[in-house]
C-alpha cells in the first residue's frame, strides 16, 4: 500500500514569470481553487495519508491556503454564510512541509523527503500537471506497483515538437499501457527515443533515494530526477504506465487557458 506522497512545490516558476515573482504558480486558480489543491486532492482519493509539501521561502501562501483561518470561519457564520465554509476547511490528511533553501532541481527536492518516505516506496506528484478526471490518476500506478513491485512512471504520448520539454523514455510494450522502460533522456533536444514522456505522477521505490545522492547535477545545473530513473532502470527496473486521459501543464498559458475553460464546463453540468 502506497501511504506517503511528496509535492515538490519550491521551483521559481520561471515560465510564468513576472507574476511568478510574487504568486507561486501551485496557487495559480482553476474555478477558484488553487492548482496544488486539485493535486492534494488526487493524492487523498488515490489512499494517500500523509504528503510532504516541498516549498522555498517565498511559497508560505501554499502553507497558510491549507491551513485553518478561524477569523474568515467567523466572519462568515456572523453573516449568515456557513455553507461556504466546507470550501475553505483544510484537508483532512496529514500535511508535513520542507523547505528547499536552493533551487537545486526537481531531483533534489525529491531528495529532501528521503527521512519522510524512510523505508516505503513514496508517490511523487508534480503541482503543475493536472488532470480534471473526479477518480484519482495516481491508482493505476499504484496498481502496477503492486503487480510489478518496481517504480512506476505516468506516461503519455506527447506531440513530436514539445518532447524538448519533458523527460522522454525508451520502453519496451509490455501489454496494452504498461512498458518496461529501458531508458530516459530529460528534455531531448534531438532524436528524442520515442513520443512518450513523462507526466508528472511517480511510483518511487526506497533505493531512489541513494541515486539521487550519487547524482550530479546535469541540465540547468540541477539535479535532474530522470538521471538517477536511468540509473533505476539498469539496475532494479522500472515500469511505465500510459495514460490516455487529458493532461494539462499549468505552467503552458495555452494549457491553462484550456484546463479553465474545461473546469467551467464541467462546473456548469453539475
Amino acid at each position: 500500500m502506497i501511504r506517503k506522497a511528496i509535492i515538490p512545490a519550491a521551483g521559481y516558476g520561471i515560465r510564468n514569470l513576472p507574476v511568478t515573482k510574487s504568486i507561486p504558480k501551485e496557487m495559480f486558480p482553476i474555478n477558484g481553487r488553487p492548482t496544488i489543491d486539485y493535486i492534494v486532492e488526487e493524492a487523498i482519493l488515490a489512499g494517500i495519508e500523509e504528503i510532504l509539501i516541498v516549498l522555498s521561502r517565498n511559497k508560505n501562501d501554499i502553507m497558510n491556503y491549507f491551513d485553518r483561518s478561524i477569523e474568515l470561519e467567523c466572519f462568515l457564520e456572523s453573516r449568515d454564510k456557513e455553507h461556504l465554509i466546507p470550501s475553505i476547511t483544510p484537508p483532512k490528511i496529514n500535511l508535513q512541509y520542507i523547505r528547499q533553501h536552493e533551487a537545486l532541481g526537481l531531483g533534489h527536492a525529491v531528495m529532501l523527503g528521503e527521512a519522510f518516505a524512510g523505508k516505503e516506496p513514496v508517490a511523487v506528484l508534480l503541482p503543475d500537471q493536472v488532470s480534471l478526471q473526479r477518480k484519482s490518476m495516481l491508482l493505476p500506478l499504484i496498481k502496477s506497483y503492486e503487480q510489478y513491485q518496481r517504480s512506476v512512471l505516468g506516461l503519455q504520448r506527447v506531440k513530436p515538437e514539445l518532447l524538448s520539454s519533458y523527460g522522454v523514455v525508451s520502453a519496451k510494450e509490455l501489454n496494452s499501457r504498461l512498458y518496461s522502460i529501458q531508458s530516459i533522456v530529460e528534455k531531448p533536444k534531438h532524436n528524442p527515443p520515442s513520443d512518450l514522456a513523462i507526466m508528472g505522477r511517480y511510483i518511487l521505490k526506497p533505493d531512489v533515494f541513494k541515486w539521487l545522492k550519487e547524482t550530479k547535477p546535469g541540465i540547468g545545473d540541477e539535479i535532474q530526477l530522470t538521471d538517477a530513473l536511468s540509473k533505476l532502470c539498469k539496475t532494479s527496473g522500472i515500469v511505465g504506465y500510459q495514460y490516455t486521459t487529458r493532461w494539462y501543464d499549468t505552467s503552458i498559458e495555452e494549457d491553462y487557458i484550456e484546463v479553465q475553460q474545461q473546469a467551467y464546463r464541467m462546473k456548469r453540468r453539475k
